[in-house]
């Protein structure tokens, strides 16, 4: 049996899914590894380390021809999937939501579709979890590059000259990219707010140094999967206005919120921007879905009243390496929980509440 890969489109993906550590892991469970060549040359990894692993480079037509399995970052363009097979599994971030029509054409192919960022919140799938290693990074790269663009020290400095007041940083959504972000600025000296609408968030960023900003009366919108589910407007007008308050002392938002399958929510208004003070910044991470800032605008810096707004269509393209790592990983673990040992296949095993939750229908 043989799991594949070809090279993403590298205008909006650098991320792999197979990196040169987890080859002799797929090899000792009896898998063959066929990648296209130059697959990672991008990242400054040679053909030859993969070989050297034990995987073989060919042309990504042989790749799609041979693999029983076929592992992405994206879902393939348009040329690709018309060369997928009856019967292939293929693997990956398919976000159903946005690709429903080349995922219609692939099921309608039998080809068999598991999206990754579907996996069940359960402790079986945490090896798995590429949403919660990816945000991670995520989290840490917005704090990293919203404090380059900030023009103002963030740690608080005491020189004879005088005091540097610490900046003041607010995380709007306390998931795992948050509280990355509330790590990271903590470190790095920030005084740090954050708001979620999930009221068992509180206690995560308290432990982590920040200040949790509770909305009065508030309910916990938490599902039972654990991601946040849409507020009600009642609950919204409160947040906005204790949000347009804080904003008025903040110099950094990092915005994180996103509701799964939906727009992501807006949050920060522009009558709440034009109180912030001059110089301040927003990174939005949730740009890609809509943003949850209403002046994002995906891969551009947007300046509205002194204050720039940011976001872009992928971070994790400015840490390509380490989120290729993490993101091999998770679908090796993936791989793993699929392939039968015994048998030497793959087992598309709907009993398995990761396969059933993750198999796009």
């Amino acid at each position: 049996m043989i799991v594949g890969s070809i090279s993403e489109n590298l205008k909006f993906e650098k991320r792999v899914a197979v990196t040169p550590d987890v080859i002799k892991k797929y090899i000792s469970l009896g898998l063959e590894v066929h990648l296209s060549k130059n697959y990672a040359l991008h990242l400054g990894i040679n053909d030859n380390e993969y070989e050297n692993e034990g995987a073989k480079m060919l042309s990504s037509d042989q790749v799609l021809s041979n693999s029983n399995a076929i592992l992405q970052m994206n879902i393939p363009n348009e040329e690709a999937i018309n060369k997928l097979k009856e019967n292939q599994i293929l693997i990956g971030v398919l976000n159903p939501y946005s690709n429903n029509e080349k995922l219609s054409v692939m099921i309608s192919k039998k080809i068999n579709c598991f999206s990754l960022e579907l996996l069940p919140r359960i402790t079986r799938a945490q090896s798995m979890d590429i949403l919660s290693s990816q945000a991670n990074l995520a989290g840490y790269k917005a704090v990293i590059d919203s404090f380059a663009y900030f023009q103002k020290a963030i740690p608080m400095m005491m020189t004879a000259a005088g005091t540097i007041s610490a900046a003041k940083v607010l995380v709007v959504g306390a998931g795992v990219a948050g509280l990355q972000a509330i790590a990271t600025a903590k470190r790095m000296g920030a005084i740090v707010f954050a708001t979620d609408v999930r009221l068992a968030s509180k206690e995560q960023v308290e432990s982590l140094g920040g200040k949790f900003l509770t909305v009065e009366g508030a309910e916990n919108l938490e599902t039972e999967g654990g991601y946040a589910k849409e507020a009600s407007e009642d609950f919204k007008k409160k947040q906005e206005n204790l949000l347009k308050e804080t904003l008025k002392k903040v110099d950094i938002v990092i915005c994180t919120a996103l509701i799964p399958g939906k727009k992501a929510p807006k949050i920060i208004k522009k009558n709440m921007i034009d109180v912030m003070p001059n110089g301040s910044v927003i990174y939005d991470l949730a740009a890609s879905q809509g943003g949850n800032a209403e002046l994002t605008k995906v891969d551009e810096i947007v300046e509205s009243n002194g204050v720039k707004i940011m976001g872009e269509a992928n971070i994790l393209n400015r840490l390509p390496v380490s989120a290729s790592n993490l993101y091999a990983k998770n679908m090796f673990n993936y791989i793993n929980n699929m392939f039968d040992k015994e048998k030497k296949s793959f087992e598309i095993n709907l009993e398995d509440e990761i396969i059933e939750k993750t198999m796009v229908k």
